[in-house]
This record gives C-alpha cells, structure tokens and sequence, in this order.
C-alpha cells in the first residue's frame, strides 16, 4: 500500500505546488479570487438586483448573514438564485444555536473543498507520519428517520476522482441505507471500526462523536465480541473483555485523527491526546459547510486560509473591514466570507486570531463564535465571561461543559459529565465566580435569578445529541457551546434529570 500512497502524493503535488505559491503573493491571489466570485455574482439574479456593474463597487454589496438571503435558499419555492451555477445538492449545516441552515452546493464550491483536502492530503503524506496501510475512517453523519437526506458521507463535498481513488482505503459500515436509529448506525459502526485493523487515520468533526463511538464499544464490548467471533484477530478479540479497552492496542496502526481541536472543544480532543498517546491529533481549523476556511499545515505551524478559493474580509470592533495581506499578528478580527457557491459577502460568525505569518499570508486560529450572550433578565452573561468562569472552577478530567439558561424559574444550569466535587459544591463556586458581572450579581440580588444548579452525568452528551438529531441536526457536526442563548428545552432537562 506504501508504493499506493506515493502515488497518491505524486497525483496531488501539482495542487499542492500551486496553493504553497499563492502564499508569498496573498493580495494578488486575493483580487483573483475576488474577481472570480465577482463574475458568479453580477450573472446571478440576485446580482442582477443590486444593479453593481463594476468590482470597484465591492464595497455596496451588502454585508448579510444567513437571515437575510434565508427565503433564497429553500429548496423549494427559492425566489431567485444566488448563482448562475446549477445547484448540485442543499447541505444542512446544523451550526451551533439556530434554526437548521441549508447551503447550496455547486460544482465551483465542491472543488474549492476538494483543492482544500488535496492540499491537506499532501501536507500530512510529505510532513506527517509515515502511512503505510491508508485505511481511513472518514465522518459519515447519518441523518436519521429524515426522508429528504442530503450528502451520504463527507466525501460527497469531494470530487468524483478523488471519491474514486480513496474508495480503496475507506472504513464503511455495513447497512448504512437501512439504519433507522442512532443505536444502530453506533453498532454497525462499532463492528467496521473493530474490523478495520489497520486504521490508520480517523477523520471526524466534533471529538465527542468518537468519544461517543468508544463509550458505545466500552458498554457494549460483550455482544461485539460475540458477533466478532473468527473476524478479527484473537488478540484483539480478547481486548473486549478488558473493563477500560486499550485503544492504542485495538488499533495499533492509528497515526492520525483529525477534528475540531479549538474553543469548546479543546477539552475533548485533550482526552482524544491522553487516549491514543503518539497519534497525532490535528485540529481541522475553520472547515464549515459554508466553506473551507484554514488548512492545518504541518510546515506551516499553523493555519493557513484557503486564500485561492474563498474571499476573506476581517472586521474590528471598530467595524473596519480589512482585507487578509493588512491583518496584524495578535489582533483579533470577524470573518466575512465571499465563497463559490453563492455566499457573498456572508458574516459566517466566527472570531479568529493571527497567530504568525507563514510566507506573506497571516495564520488565522479559530477562538470562538462572535460574541454570544445569554440575557433571561438583564444579566447579560457573555461567552467569553462564562468560559473563563468555569476555567476557575478548575474542573478536573471534565470533558463536557455547558452552561445553559431555564426560563422558569429564570436561573442558569451548568451541564458536566463528570467531576470530583459535589453538585452543590460546584454550583456555590460558580455562583460566586458568576457574580464577579456586576448585571449577574444584581440580578441574584434583586431575586431576578435563582441560584445555579450542576447536573453531572456521562449520558448528558449524548442527550442533547439526540435532541439535536431529532429537530434536524446533523450527527458529527453538532456543536456543544459553552454558553447556550436560548433556555433549554423542558423535556430535554426532564430527561437529563432522570
């Protein structure tokens, strides 16, 4: 398979060659890309409806976000589109807060993902460990229960070539079409992971989907090993009767996961770190459905943006637009996005940092969504605040964290799935740390808020999964805030309760 892999490579050099170029000379990458999507826009009808001719008029095309173009982006009964491509497919974006979004796919846009992992692939094969087998998991999210399903697997953002050519490595459950529930898409996974003894790379989003997937083989270990029986190795099989699975041994080839690593889920991919020690556990940068943002590269030691495919525009809190070869190292900055598949112009919500500068082009570090603030009764707790609250409760070996609002009574609940102190222990901390916001403290004063409370399981995680699931979100791209705006669900804190 070595000889497999090198030839791999020798496919992507060219791409790969032409992207490292693009970073010495970023403001005149920039304008080409610009005008490319400049050409998609004025051909579009809703171009056509602001009436701008020129490139030089770029600064009249409206600032919007999904709420303002959502009516253009329904699959049925769209009023007028926003490209002049064909749309391939609508993807659901499940995000982190919100109603569900859906994103149309073009030609254009699915080669911009597709140069991105061209690029990646290349980077991780020439800097990265040395792969010899190629077997890779790639994130499939099942959308359950739900007719009108969209992409299969992640790979369908990729070209048709490129599905081709990794399809020989692949790691693909059995059954995939006729699962019905997440218990069964967990199983049937569970079994092409333990089969797959020579994984070598495990490519997921949220680090809590395989955290999940491994709590899955830990409590159903038995019945596995059962149904394993003359499919795997005997060493391996005896694994399973080990009351903590020794993941390094199950999968002794692993060298690589890839997943979120930033914000709220640092934490996760931490205990990924201490799980699989010597597998390098890279972070994926800024990748959203709306668009590849960052690439992690090794000799970059960073991340660089996907400067010849999309074009960025960053925001100060002075509302300055500025563009990327203007961007200062430790200034943090707002995304605006003008994308391939009919985004222009578009505040994604996200919050970046320039770490370094690799070549000419600034190393962008994902630190969070635009601000995000819960106000029940004029509180106004934002994220920031409310992360650096439960950093001092200095929760040890505590991987999920989420603090959320109750609207009656109107007090806040801090969601663990485990810790070393008491609920009531806890709470009184965080109470304390809390007050430090003079809006929180005179809220507790006046009686507007009641005390917090910590609710501690290990099935909080997968609760609110479910929830999420059934009201439209996507499995392994679910995010987990550290702070929620709107009050959670009566029967979900029911449940979590129980």
């Amino acid at each position: 398979m070595r000889h497999l892999i090198k030839l791999f490579s020798n496919i992507l050099t060219p791409t790969a060659k032409q992207f490292h170029k693009t970073l010495s000379h970023p403001e005149i990458t920039q304008e080409t890309v610009k005008q490319e999507i400049f050409n998609l826009l004025i051909n579009s009808e809703y171009g056509k409806t602001l009436k701008i001719n020129s490139i030089d008029d770029w600064q009249h095309i409206p600032i919007i976000e999904y709420d303002d173009i959502a009516h253009h982006l329904q699959t049925q009964n769209q009023q007028i589109s926003l490209t002049p491509e064909p749309i391939l497919f609508y993807e659901k974006t499940s995000g982190s807060s919100g109603a569900v979004k859906y994103i149309p796919y073009t030609q254009s846009l699915r080669k911009s993902f597709n140069q991105m992992f061209c690029v990646w692939a290349h980077d991780l094969i020439t800097n990265g460990p040395k792969f010899n087998t190629g077997k890779i998991y790639v994130c499939i999210s099942p959308q359950l229960n739900i007719e009108n399903s969209t992409l299969q697997d992640d790979l369908d953002y990729l070209d048709g070539w490129l599905k081709w050519f990794l399809r020989f490595w692949l790691v693909i459950p059995e059954k995939l079409t006729s699962l019905k529930n997440a218990n069964s898409f967990k199983h049937q996974l569970a079994l092409a992971l333990l089969k797959a003894e020579n994984l070598e790379t495990i490519s997921i989003w949220s680090p809590s989907f395989l955290q999940v997937q491994l709590q899955y083989i830990q409590e159903h270990r038995e019945l596995l090993k059962t149904e394993l029986q003359n499919m795997i190795s005997y060493p391996r099989l005896k694994l399973l009767d080990e009351n903590n699975i020794n993941w390094v041994e199950m999968w002794k080839e692993l060298k690589l996961i890839s997943c979120w690593d930033s914000v709220n889920a640092a934490d996760q991919a931490y205990n990924l770190k201490t799980q699989f020690p010597g597998v390098l556990v890279q972070g994926k940068g800024l990748l959203a459905t709306e668009a590849p943002m960052t690439i992690p590269l090794i000799q970059a030691g960073g991340y660089v943006p996907v400067l010849d495919q999309v074009f960025f525009e960053f925001e100060d809190d002075d509302n300055n637009i500025y563009n990327l070869h203007e961007l200062n190292i430790n200034q943090e900055y707002k995304i605006i996005i003008s994308q391939k598949g009919g985004l222009y112009r578009y505040r994604i919500g996200d919050r970046i940092k320039v770490t370094h500068y690799y070549h000419n082009t600034p190393c962008l570090q994902f630190i969070g969504r635009n601000q995000t603030t819960s106000d029940l009764v004029g509180e106004k707790l934002q994220e920031d605040f409310v992360k650096n609250a439960i950093e001092k409760l200095n929760l040890q070996n505590t991987n999920f964290k989420s603090l959320v609002p109750v609207a009656e009574p109107p007090h806040y609940i801090l969601l663990l799935d485990t810790a070393t102190e008491t609920p009531s222990v806890i709470a009184e901390k965080l109470d304390q740390i809390l007050s430090e916001s003079y809006h929180y403290q005179r809220a507790r004063t006046l009686g507007q808020l009641a005390k917090p409370e910590v609710l501690i399981s290990e099935n909080i995680p997968e609760i609110l999964v479910n929830y999420r699931l059934k009201n439209g979100g996507v499995w392994g791209g679910i995010k987990h805030q550290i702070l929620v705006k709107s009050p959670i669900n009566r029967e979900v804190l029911e449940e979590i309760k129980s």
